[in-house]
């Protein structure tokens, strides 16, 4: 029986860890893999560029069918790439983390996790402070982590914030995924700060425009531009993720180890 990865992506709100779980996704489709993506992140954005346009959530699938079918919360995308989106309550209403909750769950009563996959991501948002948000650590959905994050003092606040949780529920950071925004040393930074914890830097993803132009058109900047610089760096990345077998339980830092650290790159 083959080995099935199953890869937990986490960061900060914003540092484009859907852009990388897509693009990723993308890759390995293109090198005949089976795939399911599940998007935990409230914004339920995750699988548009892989699907084309935004799927329905299983939140929003349940309010009006109570017994749905596989077909009805998993959607096939870009090179055969199964696509779920878990989604979540309307904004000020309700645990977000609940959506994932209710998905996972879902998602093993219609036999989602039983397909012959090779690989499933889990896009999840890693700032916010909700026990929803951990369930694919928590219940053994995931075996690895990776962490995206840039050079820059939030996003890395959070990437040690999700350490504590993966030290705390005894996960395995795989790496981190350097996300550059262009600032001063950025590389050096992040290199230091996985060292700090434990770790080290599995791939860097180098800012470009070409990214952002693919993602207005609903689409992978590997499947857009698949001979671009661009494109070559997540295939070279989701190479690099396929054969990781390096895996720790971080050691992140307290606030003032965290704080000293960085204030040394001002």
């Amino acid at each position: 029986m083959k080995k099935q990865k199953k890869i937990a992506i986490y960061g900060k709100g914003g540092i484009g860890k859907s852009t990388t779980v897509a693009n990723i996704s993308a890759a390995y489709s293109q090198q005949g893999k089976n795939l399911m993506v599940i998007g935990c992140d409230p914004k339920a954005d995750t699988t548009r560029t892989l699907y084309g346009k935004r799927i329905p959530t299983v939140v929003s699938t349940l309010k009006d069918n109570h017994k749905p079918k596989i077909d009805d919360l998993v959607f096939t995308g870009y090179n055969g790439i199964k696509c779920v989106e878990s989604g979540g309550p309307e904004p000020g209403v309700g645990c977000a983390g609940r959506g994932v909750i209710v998905a996972m769950k879902r998602l093993e009563n219609v036999g989602a996790f039983n397909e012959d996959l090779d690989i499933i991501f889990y896009d999840v948002l890693g700032d916010v402070v909700c026990g929803g948000f951990s369930v694919p650590l928590r219940e053994d959905y995931a075996d690895e982590v990776f962490i995206v994050s840039s050079g820059e003092y939030m996003s890395l606040y959070a990437a040690n914030n999700i350490s504590r949780g993966i030290k705390k529920l005894h996960g395995n950071l795989a790496g981190i995924i350097c996300n550059c925004r262009n600032i001063p040393n950025e590389e050096n930074i992040v290199k230091l700060f996985a060292e700090k914890i434990g770790t080290k830097i599995i791939g860097t993803i180098h800012r470009s425009n070409l990214i952002q132009q693919s993602e207005l058109d609903a689409k992978t900047v590997v499947e857009k531009y698949p001979e671009s610089e661009e494109a070559e760096e997540y295939n070279d990345l989701a190479l690099k993720i396929l054969n990781n077998n390096d895996y720790i339980v971080p050691e992140p830092l307290n606030d003032e180890e965290f704080e000293n650290f960085f204030k040394q790159f001002i």
